[in-house]
């Protein structure tokens, strides 16, 4: 049975392109790219390219280039290392929908005397302007707020916020780790002082991410020892992971414009599609200010965990949420924050699409999924017989 894959805000396939630039620095090229040596200095010098092809990506100067591994790491060391460089301050302000990856660290800060305030967001996930800056004050060290939601795929203010921030005086921090590679970024002509992307997300591989910091920003070194990464991340490199994200990085600035045609009509025909086609649906979150591979449907009355296996069996992958908290039980943070009603947040599915879908697999997925819902509300308690 064929896998049809639309989670690929969970992860996404590794480029056969990026594998294959990957391959020679596992067994042939493995080198230390700190050594003096000719054959350790080739692998310096391929790290260097990849450096660049991610700057060339951001818009960005190839010297603003952290290399960590992944986009959790990223968050954790932009809001730590903010913090430790800024200790007279202690507030932070976020949103109540940002990725567990910052909400987490944020809230084990107050364990530290920091005051949190988790801004709301409206039912259609969009923040109040006028409400953050309200909350900005002389004690503030930090804002961070997330690029484009990882369940919604709605877009935040970024251009305006970093702006707001940069005009108060603090320190600006985004998790872009959705947003990279599906949206076009320039961060030269941007007051964004901090920036998390992710290698897996944008069909590189795992275990690989960045930390852009813009000249200039005030933050502490994240990790000590030796002198890798401008003194900020000691350790050796993760040297394929780093040209393998190098490469994919290139590529998907040649496929930013696929991205927003392609992707973007297939996942309006299934939306559309799944829309009609199943009574008792709705669309959480920005249709007009989006990413432009994702969608979330809830489908009332039913639990999206029962959908995901139903669909399972078909060979179709979506998620119910984030996958870092799929273990759980309880509705999507970011959907109850948007005051989605209980009975349709537990049925919340997130589509997530990428250039590797096609319209086969999405017409395929529109003729499964109204007899998936059907047989499930008539099995649901909730649905009056």
């Amino acid at each position: 049975m064929k896998t049809i894959y639309f989670d690929n805000n969970a992860t996404t396939k590794l480029a056969e392109e990026v594998f294959a630039e990957m391959q020679p620095y596992f067994c042939q090229l493995y080198g230390n790219p700190s050594s003096m040596h000719t054959f350790g200095g080739q692998v310096g010098n391929k790290i260097h390219q990849a450096r660049q092809q991610v700057a060339k990506l951001l818009s960005c100067d190839s010297s603003e280039i952290i290399f960590t591994s992944g986009g959790t790491e990223s968050d954790n060391a932009a809001i730590k290392g903010t913090l430790a460089a800024v200790p007279n301050k202690h507030k932070i302000i976020t949103t109540r929908v940002e990725h567990p990856a910052v909400l987490t660290v944020c809230r084990e800060m107050e364990n530290y005397g920091y005051t949190v305030v988790e801004l709301p967001v409206d039912k259609k996930g969009r923040l109040d302007m006028e409400q953050l800056e309200s909350e900005i004050d002389d004690n503030t060290a930090l804002i961070t707020i997330m690029y484009a939601n990882n369940e919604t795929g709605a877009i935040f203010p970024i251009g305006k916020i970093a702006e707001l921030a940069a005009e108060k005086g603090v320190i600006f921090h985004t998790d872009a780790v959705q947003a990279v590679g599906k949206i076009e970024l320039d961060l030269r002509e941007s007051n964004i002082d901090l920036l998390s992307l992710s290698g897996h997300k944008l069909h590189g591989p795992k275990g690989i991410g960045v930390l852009y910091v813009k000249k200039g920003t005030r933050i502490s070194p994240f990790i000590s020892g030796g002198h890798q990464e401008l003194n900020r991340r000691a350790g050796t490199e993760n040297v394929p992971g780093i040209i393998g994200l190098g490469k994919a990085c290139e590529m998907a600035a040649e496929n930013i414009k696929q991205e927003n045609e392609k992707v973007k009509k297939l996942r309006d025909k299934l939306e559309t599609a799944l829309l009609k086609k199943c009574p008792d649906t709705m669309l959480n979150g920005n249709r007009e200010n989006r990413l432009p591979n994702t969608t979330n449907i809830s489908f009332e009355y039913i639990e999206g965990e029962a959908i995901l296996l139903m669909l399972d069996k078909f060979g179709i992958c979506a998620s119910s949420g984030s996958a870092c908290t799929s273990g759980s039980l309880e509705p999507s943070h970011v959907l109850r924050a948007m005051g989605v009603p209980f009975t349709a947040a537990h049925g919340s599915i997130r589509f997530s699409l990428s250039r590797y879908n096609t319209e086969e697999e999405v017409d395929y997925t529109i003729e499964k999924m109204p007899p998936i819902v059907k047989k499930l509300r008539e099995l649901s308690p909730f649905v009056t017989k």
